[in-house]
Formats: structure tokens, sequence, C-alpha cells
């Protein structure tokens, strides 16, 4: 999957048991973490460790690595779940980000639009993804790329993605 958005833009889905792929998974998902959208913190040695044979592992994972003249600028790790009321799979994007020097340049684009044609190559019937409210850059790029707030009756309102954390 290649984009023409910065000429030497290129995106394909990462190899995890190749290298150079797993240490550019774990360095631009650590990127992400330092930053304040993704919690300001970085990955623990622990974390940095165990991440990639973990990819290994789970089934329907996949990551797709943005590169700019073969450097790694921006990734979306994805996983494949089950829509039961359309009965067909879908793709979370549960890790979108790109390096700061390369926002705005249409990298996060391209990626999603990346990963749109992988989920209609693997038969999904939809894309999912969670923001914070506060990214607002996020949240306008993810609206222009044909993303809204889930909801089934709008009188109902829309979702709230919750969480309950476990030992």
């Amino acid at each position: 999957m290649t984009a023409s958005v910065i000429p030497e833009l290129a995106i394909a889905i990462a190899n995890y048991r190749d290298s150079a792929d797993a240490a550019a998974i774990v360095a631009l998902l650590d990127t992400y973490a330092r930053d304040p959208m993704g919690g300001g913190t970085p990955l623990s040695d622990d974390v940095r460790d165990r991440l990639v044979p973990a990819l290994v592992d789970q089934p329907g994972a996949f990551t797709l690595i943005a590169r700019v003249a073969g450097e790694p600028v921006g990734l979306a790790n994805c996983f494949t779940g089950f829509s039961t009321f359309a009965a067909r799979p879908l793709v979370n994007i549960h890790d979108i980000t790109v390096l700061p020097q390369y926002r705005g340049k249409g990298v996060g684009r391209a990626l999603l639009n990346a990963v749109a044609q992988e989920a209609q190559a693997r038969g999904a019937c939809k894309i999912t993804l969670e923001v914070l409210s506060g990214n607002e850059p996020a949240i306008a790029a993810y609206r222009q790329a044909g993303f809204v707030q889930y909801g089934l009756d709008p009188a109902m309102g829309t979702a709230q993605f919750w969480e309950r954390k476990l030992p």
C-alpha cells in the first residue's frame, strides 16, 4: 500500500517477526505513549519486551507502518473483531500515531485509508476507534475520513467508551 501525499511515503503491513518492523512498532508506540494524547508516560521495559511477541499471538492483529524515505513515521495497530448486528468482521484501530514532525502532512489520512483498504480485504463491515474528547486535531481527521460517533438511535445518544482495569 502506498500513498502519494508525501512522495516518499509508503505504508505496509508489518511483519511481526522482522526485527526492523518490530523495532519500529515499539519505538513509534513508545513515542505515542509519551505524548499527552497517549497518556504521557513511556512504555515500561517489560511492555517494550513483550509487545511484539504478544501481537504475534493475537489472532486478527495487524499493524500498518508508514515510512518516509524508509524511516518509520507512523503506525496503526489494528485488531479484527466481530459485529453481531452485521454478522461480519470489524476492524478496530487500537492505536494510531504519527511522529510530531510529520503531523498535518497527510500521513494519518494515508494510514486511515490503508486501514480501510485492509479492512475491506478482510471482509469487515466497519472500522472502529476511540479518541479522547480533547484531541480536536484527531477528531477533525477522523471526521474528514468519514468516521462518526456511534449511536443506534439518536434519541438514546452516542456510545461512550468505558474501561475496567484488571490486576
